[in-house]
């Protein structure tokens, strides 16, 4: 008998009708008519064990046991699971051979592997598991899976950069959670006070934020447009000035004029004299379609269009792509798609124009047999960019997210199959007085791809018919009092966005240099719970779509290491997992040096000064469970 192990129901279900129609269904399996099982593992059913099980005397949090570093790692079945878990290790034992169908990603790689070892499956049984990869749920593609098993110990990299975070992220957490809670006890705050590898450089990210807003001081700034006329027309347009090196002194570091006087001068030389073209630059552009979506861009521009949370976009990807089988694995880090995927674009358009009324006529339009830059077998690996199925569905019975979310990934689909947009680009420099002064224009010829996204502003703006050497008329110089801006505080879609693109927060050139290469804070999986974490925690809050950080949470990142405030650590450690998945870094070079750390970072905590926890004693309760309990106890026993 061979038993399939897949990570959710969902899966296991599709994996079943991929095989055969004949079926008898049980309780937590489903046997098939060749004799074959499939079950599954409903997400975790095992979880890094409690420090009491390691040693009683962890059941009190004390600093002098810190830190807390097992010599032997062990796991515990979940509670709400270990029924599942019985069921998989009768059928485990009866069955010949197995097959890993965990999703296609560093977690789902682990979470079958360790129900496999755990229930002690060796040897030759262990050495011929079979690993499914299954990207999108319809039965068209898991027959295909079915027909392309691999072998499963190929993947053990992977499963081991899993293994590596998810102990790393125990000791680093619990030690430091602990550390800083007792902390804060001694300043009177009675929560518990959680840092994480992850979660901590985002708060991290906010507090700076705000401490930046609340510090902004305004400075004016100013510029010169003068309104420019040719001689032979009546054609006005605007063109900017266009400071010179000699004005640098007068100007701030981002090039901004700062001296008022300078701006009035330039404008009484320039006011009614006579000027010349000086340059034309017309250049011809073409704008290819915005790559299909990843999880993260999605999530990003549903936070822009509709304010969705990052856990809302999720959640209704999971719904569409679980309960309708209408998009591919949303949990994707990837924005390309195999080649072959080509041939079902028929079938995929069609469905989309059969499920979305707004975009049966953007499907009939679409041009089947162009091949935008998304297709690239050499940018696919564990999964691919998410696109629509070719399920056919009620669309009236879909949720209003669930709408919203597949006609935004059926539309950026779509787009793959609508030519470019075209527009030119002029740029004309004009002398004025001696001054340089600059006007710009874009003006688009073809929409191409953009005729998909109406709600999208379209830039047009057109200059005059002009000719270097030309003659013009300086009709008027104007000053633009400004005034500097402060930072904006994030949002769904900004926070998500420095998540991702979190080199741009760091200015060690060799870190960023670094970052640059991974896949930011987080994965694609993890920073949706994450940031709503942060909520839960009471760290974070909404105000509107702003997100601002409490009292607590600023109080705990101005008492931390700055280590643990910055995305610096983290990032790398993705850097070294990525690392020990591609084979080119072992699991002990990972985790001695962080276990080394932890001594030093236990001695920092114990010496941090009640003036930098002051802003906990307001702070309200909360408390949590997160692989470990927090015990009541008195100040003494802390």
């Amino acid at each position: 008998m061979k038993l399939y192990i897949a990570e959710k129901p969902s899966l296991g279900r599709a994996i079943a009708h991929g095989i055969s129609s004949n079926q008898q269904k049980s309780d937590g399996f489903i046997t098939l008519g060749n004799g074959d099982v499939v079950s599954w593992c409903i997400g975790h059913l095992l979880e890094q064990a409690q420090p009491d099980k390691y040693d009683e005397k962890y059941k009190s949090w004390r600093s002098e046991d810190l830190p807390i570093i097992p010599q032997r790692w062990q796991l515990t079945p979940k509670s709400k699971t270990k029924k599942q878990l019985s069921v998989l290790r009768k059928l485990v034992k009866q069955a010949d051979s197995i097959v890993n169908a965990g999703d296609p990603d560093r977690e789902g790689q682990l979470l079958v592997d360790e129900v496999i070892s755990y229930l002690g499956v060796k040897g030759a049984k262990l050495s011929n598991v079979q690993r499914l990869l299954i990207n999108d749920l319809n039965i068209a593609a898991v027959k295909k899976a079915l027909n392309s098993l691999r072998v499963n110990k190929d993947f053990q990299p992977l499963s081991i950069s899993a293994l590596a975070r998810s102990r790393a992220d125990w000791l680093f957490g619990l030690n430091m959670t602990r550390a800083y809670t007792i902390a804060g006890q001694s300043a009177g705050y009675q929560g518990v006070l959680s840092v994480g590898r992850v979660q901590t450089p985002i708060l991290g990210l906010v507090v700076k934020r705000e401490q930046e807003i609340a510090n902004f001081v305004a400075k004016p700034f100013y510029e010169v447009n003068a309104t420019l006329c040719s001689n032979d027309s009546n054609q006005e347009f605007i063109a900017k000035w266009q400071p010179s090196e000699a004005c640098e002194r007068y100007q701030d570091e981002q090039g901004r004029v700062i001296f008022r006087k300078l701006a009035e001068n330039v404008v009484a030389r320039t006011k009614g004299q006579q000027a010349r073209v000086l340059a034309i630059k017309d250049d011809s552009k073409k704008q290819f379609a915005p790559l299909p979506f990843n999880l993260s861009s999605l999530q990003i521009d549903a936070a822009k269009r509709y304010g969705f949370s990052a856990k809302q976009v999720l959640d209704t990807c999971q719904q569409l792509y679980e309960k309708h089988q209408l998009i591919t694995y949303p949990r994707s880090d990837n924005r390309y798609l195999p080649l072959a995927h080509h041939k079902q674009a028929k079938d995929v358009a069609a469905a989309i124009g059969a499920n979305v009324c707004a975009l049966t006529q953007a499907g009939a339009n679409a041009n089947l047999e162009i091949k935008s830059k998304a297709w690239n077998d050499k940018k696919v690996e564990a999964h691919h960019a998410i696109i629509p199925t070719h399920k056919h569905a009620s669309f009236d019975r879909l949720t209003a997210s669930e709408q919203k979310i597949y006609q935004m990934v059926a539309t950026q689909y779509l787009a793959q199959f609508y030519p470019a947009m075209e527009f030119s680009q002029q740029v004309v420099d004009v002398d004025i007085a001696g001054g340089l002064f600059r006007a710009k224009a874009k003006q688009v010829k073809a929409l191409g791809w953009k005729v998909l996204f109406k709600n999208k502003e379209q830039e047009h703006s057109e200059l005059p018919a002009l000719t270097v050497g030309q003659a013009l008329s300086c009709l008027d110089s104007v000053i633009n009092d400004k005034m500097t801006e402060p930072p904006k505080s994030f949002t769904d879609a900004t926070l998500l966005g420095a998540m991702t693109g979190i080199s741009r927060y760091v200015a060690d050139p060799e870190i960023k240099k670094v970052l640059k290469e991974t896949d930011g804070l987080g994965t694609e999986a993890t920073r949706a719970s994450i940031i709503e974490l942060l909520f839960k925690r009471q760290f974070l809050v909404r105000n509107g779509k702003l997100i601002k950080a409490t009292d607590a949470g600023i109080a705990l990142i101005n008492a931390l290491p700055l280590s643990a405030t910055t995305p610096d650590m983290t990032a790398l450690w993705e850097s070294k997992l990525n690392q020990i998945a591609n084979k080119s870094l072992g699991y002990d070079e990972f985790m001695l040096p962080l276990q080394q750390s932890l001594e030093q970072l236990m001695a920092q905590a114990s010496t941090v000064p009640l003036s930098a926890l002051s802003g906990l004693k307001a702070s309200p309760k909360n408390s949590f469970k997160w692989g470990y309990r927090r015990k009541k106890r008195s100040a003494s026993n802390a």
